[in-house]
């Protein structure tokens, strides 16, 4: 039972490790076209917005503008260049500004 354990944490360590550790060893000294970057550059933002969309208009019942407005800073801050990080605490901070207030 506790090798069953073991092996599983194992498996899934790889299972985890290989798809991380294949790019940096496949794509060593070669650099990617300049739109493949311009791609991946975006990749976090796109995560973003498929995360935070299906609950926005479900993020408060009664009020579909919390979540709108939520949303509406989070866009802005993403739109000025913010990395992903104070993209987040951004509309976390504009969100906890408009409960108090409202």
């Amino acid at each position: 039972m506790k090798s069953e354990i073991v092996w599983m944490i194992i498996g899934m360590g790889l299972v985890t490790y290989i798809p991380r550790m294949l790019p940096f060893v496949l794509f060593k000294g070669k650099e990617l076209p300049p739109f493949i970057q311009g791609v991946l550059k975006n990749v976090p933002y796109a995560t973003l917005g498929a995360l935070i969309f299906p609950a926005i208009l479900l993020l408060q019942k009664g009020d579909i503008w919390y979540g709108i407005a939520g949303a509406a800073a989070a866009f802005a801050a993403a739109f000025l260049g913010a990395n992903v990080i104070i993209v987040v605490l951004g509309s976390i901070t504009f969100l906890a500004v408009y409960s108090y207030f409202l």
